[in-house]
């Protein structure tokens, strides 16, 4: 019986290519300050990638009205498999009294990468390119157990059309699970009403276990997340990671608790390669045909300065050119007043001249016409 021609190997030949280059995986987190970001980075890795923040500073920082965009690197390696992660972080988000396009920043990175991606493609070598493209997006949803807030709309709205959106809620363990589902019934709610686009497991209709684990995944967003790099000893005696509290602890792996599994699952174990390629053949394809439609051949992109810092400082600008002129032009009036000041006095003072040139026109044409009379008689 014949083996074949060797199609069916094929498989296994992309296997090896990929376990010997690794992959590149870019995360973008999103949410206020203190909504534990930094703490579900490293359980989810399992590793110290973010360093604590030391949010005492955040006050000092209040007159900072921008968002800041900060780029964090690790090589991780399971199993003789590496991949370089990228982990995007955008402290200052949502933090200040005044949050008026305080997304803008988020957003104008994620279009530049897009476009640097793109203009490197265009180059003559292609070899060495940079990625940065963000592959999935989490964005930290307060535990309010309200609504959304009308800032966490907006940014959404925008996200949600450049790269795969997937709300979280934070620190699910101050919530109660009556609230905490429906809290998430509300989120999705909003979601549909709103029209934001969020990500959304693909379901194979070929593999019922594999559709039955997306329509899971489908069904429990906004994961409920509790982010912990602390051992904990549960009443029974289990060591995990968790928050311990007087009722007793809050597991972040048991799923009882919270969705961290499912979100894990998610981004890593089952649908990595899912969010790698939709970044690549969705929302990169999307922006590429944007920009082609209004752009020819290696022409730049024109950059809108709407970043809110730019236009805080052009109205500081602005503002002081208008009171510098101010200021020129009163000076200008004084200056004015006192010329015409001046020239009245000189053309009193050149009136008040004349007038005394006449007099004395007038004094020497008497005493002429005296003497003539005077000569007159004397020679008579």
């Amino acid at each position: 019986m014949s083996d074949g021609i060797g199609i069916a190997n094929l498989p296994n030949q992309r296997h090896k290519i990929t376990s010997q280059h690794g992959a590149h995986f870019t995360i973008m987190v999103v949410g206020e300050s203190g909504l534990g970001k930094t703490t579900l980075i490293n359980t989810l890795f399992a590793t110290e990638i973010c360093a604590p923040r030391n949010y005492r500073q955040r006050f000092a920082k209040q007159l900072d009205k921008t968002t800041e965009i900060e780029i964090l690197k690790a090589d991780l390696e399971e199993r003789g498999f590496n991949i370089k992660l990228t982990v995007i972080d955008t402290p200052g988000f949502g933090d200040y009294v005044n949050n008026r396009d305080s997304w803008t920043p988020i957003v104008d990175f994620i279009d530049d990468q897009h476009e640097s991606y793109m203009r490197q493609e265009q180059q003559p070598h292609r070899k060495d390119k940079q990625d940065l493209r963000i592959h999935a997006c989490l964005y930290f949803v307060k535990p309010t157990g309200t609504t959304l807030k009308p800032l966490d709309v907006e940014i959404m709205k925008r996200l949600g059309t450049r790269v795969n959106l997937i709300p979280v809620i934070a620190k699910a363990d101050t919530m109660v699970p009556e609230d905490l589902l429906n809290f998430k019934t509300i989120i999705r709610e909003v979601v549909a009403a709103q029209g934001i686009k969020i990500y959304t497991p693909p379901v194979d209709t070929e593999d019922d276990s594999v559709a039955e684990h997306a329509r899971i995944m489908q069904s429990v967003m906004p994961f409920s997340i509790i982010g912990s790099t602390q051992d904990v000893t549960t009443p029974d005696g289990r060591v995990v990671k968790g928050r311990e509290y007087l009722w007793g602890v809050a597991e972040v792996e048991n799923e009882d608790h919270c969705d961290f599994k499912k979100l894990r699952s998610l981004l890593i174990r089952t649908y990595m390669l899912d969010l790698i390629t939709s970044t690549e053949e969705n929302h990169y394809e999307a922006y590429r045909l944007a920009q082609m439609e209004t752009r020819k051949f290696g022409e730049p992109k024109v950059r809108k300065l709407d970043n809110p810092k730019y236009r805080e400082e052009e109205e500081m600008l602005r503002k002081r050119f208008t009171e510098q002129v101010k200021l020129e032009e009163s000076r200008f009036r004084q200056w004015e007043q006192h010329l015409i000041a001046e020239r009245d006095r000189l053309n009193k003072d050149l009136e008040q001249a004349h007038t005394a040139i006449k007099a004395l026109e007038a004094e020497l044409d008497q005493v002429a016409a005296y003497h003539r009379q005077g000569g007159t008689v004397g020679r008579r």
